[in-house]
């Protein structure tokens, strides 16, 4: 990810909607990264495996990967060609990020704040969060939200099955931030 004259840093808040208790985000990035290097970053800290299309929307405009061999109904913008900084102009300003078209993970973007860039500052960053992301391809936040129910009931009659399907225990509280950003460093910072 080669990101080119830096001027300001952008906090931004990433909420899982309807996620509940809330699973979020907040992490530095350059206002001059495009969407395209935003959503490696957004995969990362959320803990997604980019194994599903995506896409951002703002201003009722959709924005995601050019692929010919996607036939989509809507005009895409290439995501690519896009920086942050044109889609959020303002703090407290939003847009949407969409991952996994079949379960619907629907993120809110929140743009905190505007920070001056320093030149100590290794980016992007994630600062901290709450809650491990869900699994992939467990239905959507209606799955998660069973998903967890049927794992905190070992009479269940799924449990060991869900457990199985999950590759042993799962903690729906952590949120590793050092091993995140571990992660950000390894494939975003070289």
């Amino acid at each position: 990810m080669k990101i080119k004259s830096i001027r300001n840093v952008y906090q931004l808040k990433i909420s899982l909607l309807n996620a509940k208790p809330p699973i979020w985000r907040r992490i530095l990035v350059p206002g001059t990264i495009n969407l395209g290097d935003l959503h490696t970053v957004l995969q990362i800290v959320m803990g997604w495996t980019d194994s599903h299309l995506h896409q951002f929307i703002a201003n009722n405009k959709f924005y995601g990967i050019q692929d010919e061999g996607l036939d989509f109904d809507m005009e895409i913008e290439d995501e690519s060609q896009y920086k942050i900084s044109e889609l959020l102009k303002k703090e407290k300003r939003t847009i949407a990020y969409e991952y996994d078209f079949g379960d619907s993970w629907r993120h809110n973007i929140v743009l905190e704040k505007i920070l001056p860039f320093e030149n100590d500052k290794e980016l992007p960053v994630c600062v901290t969060g709450k809650r491990a992301c869900p699994p992939e391809d467990c239905g959507g936040i209606w799955g998660y939200t069973e998903l967890l129910q049927i794992l905190k009931d070992s009479s269940h009659p799924e449990h060991h099955e869900m457990l199985d399907w999950l590759g042993g225990e799962f903690d729906s509280e952590k949120f590793d931030v050092n091993e995140t950003n571990a992660v950000l460093a390894e494939r975003c910072r070289s």
